[in-house]
C-alpha cells in the first residue's frame, strides 16, 4: 500500500442525485476518481458529510464472518472456547450502508446487534501464511452482524444472520493493512454503551483468520471478513438506533424498524 493512501478513509455516497467515490476527511467528504483497488485521484470538490447518504463503501464478492472470537462473548452465550476460527457466511443481500434502516421481521423473534471489525481483502490470495496474511489486506471498516438470535439456536446460522439488510457496513474503509491492538470498538444502543473492547482481546488475530480461510477457499479482492463481536450483545427493537464506532475508522449508525 502506498504511503499516499495509507490513512485515507474511502467511501461511496449519494449527493444531489449522483453517486460518488470519496475520501472522508473530518466533517467533509472529498470526491475522488478511481477506487481502492487501483488509484485514487482528487477531484477538488467536497460535500459536508452531514449532507450525503453513505453507501456500503464497496460491494464485496463474498462476506465471511467469524463466530465466538472474544472470550467474553463466548462466556455470555455459554459456549466453549473454539480451538480454531468458526467461519460462516452472509449473503450479499444483507449489505446496508450507514443510515439505512434495518427491517426487523415480525416472525424472527429476538434480533441482536453485534458490533464488529470488518477486514477488506485487497488482492486474491490462497494458502497464505499468518506471516504474509496482512500484506493482502486493503483496509478496515465497521460492521454490524445483525442476528435473529432465536433462529440461531437450532444452528440455522445462515437464516438467522442472512435477512436482507442484516449486514450494515461502513461508513468508510480505513486504508491500512493493520489495526493497532489497542484500537477500541464501541457499540451503543440509543446512545448507551453496550459493547466495548480492544482488538488485542480477539481469540484469533486477523492474520490467523485470513490464513485459516485461505487454506480452504480463495479470498478475492473486495471480500470482507467480519471478525467477531465482543461481550455485550443485546436485543434491538423497532425504534432503536445502533451505533458502532471504531478508533480511527468512524461511526456506523443504523435505525431499526418493523418489517
Amino acid at each position: 500500500m502506498s504511503e499516499k493512501n495509507a490513512l485515507k478513509k474511502f467511501c461511496r455516497f449519494n449527493a444531489d442525485g449522483r453517486t460518488y467515490n470519496g475520501v472522508l476527511r473530518g466533517s467533509m467528504v472529498d470526491i475522488v476518481e478511481g477506487d481502492i483497488f487501483g488509484t485514487l485521484s482528487d477531484m477538488r470538490m467536497s460535500y459536508p458529510a452531514n449532507r450525503v447518504k453513505f453507501l456500503p463503501p464497496i460491494t464485496p464478492t463474498k462476506i465471511w464472518c467469524v463466530g465466538r472470537n472474544y472470550a467474553g462473548h463466548v462466556r455470555e452465550l455459554g459456549n466453549d472456547l473454539p480451538k480454531e476460527p468458526l467461519i460462516f457466511m452472509k449473503p450479499l443481500s444483507t449489505l446496508a450502508g450507514s443510515g439505512d434502516p434495518v427491517r426487523i421481521p415480525d416472525w424472527a423473534g429476538r434480533v441482536d446487534y453485534e458490533g464488529e471489525l470488518a477486514v477488506v481483502i485487497g488482492r486474491k490470495c490462497r494458502k497464505v501464511t499468518e506471516f504474509e496474511a496482512l500484506s493482502y489486506v486493503k483496509g478496515y471498516a465497521c460492521f454490524n452482524d445483525v442476528t435473529a438470535r432465536d433462529l440461531q439456536i437450532d444452528n440455522h446460522w445462515t437464516r438467522a444472520k442472512g435477512f436482507d439488510g442484516f449486514g450494515p457496513f461502513g461508513p468508510a474503509i480505513l486504508l491500512t493493512d493493520k489495526m493497532p491492538d489497542d484500537a477500541r470498538i464501541t457499540t451503543r444502543l440509543n446512545g448507551s454503551v453496550m459493547q466495548q473492547d480492544v482488538f488485542a482481546n480477539m481469540i484469533f488475530t486477523v492474520a490467523r483468520i485470513i490464513a485459516f480461510i485461505s487454506r480452504f477457499a480463495t479470498l478475492d479482492a473486495g471480500d470482507i471478513i467480519a471478525t467477531g463481536t465482543p461481550e455485550g450483545i443485546g436485543r434491538v427493537q423497532p425504534g432503536d438506533t445502533v451505533e458502532i464506532e471504531i478508533d480511527g475508522i468512524g461511526l456506523l449508525s443504523n435505525p431499526f424498524i418493523s418489517d
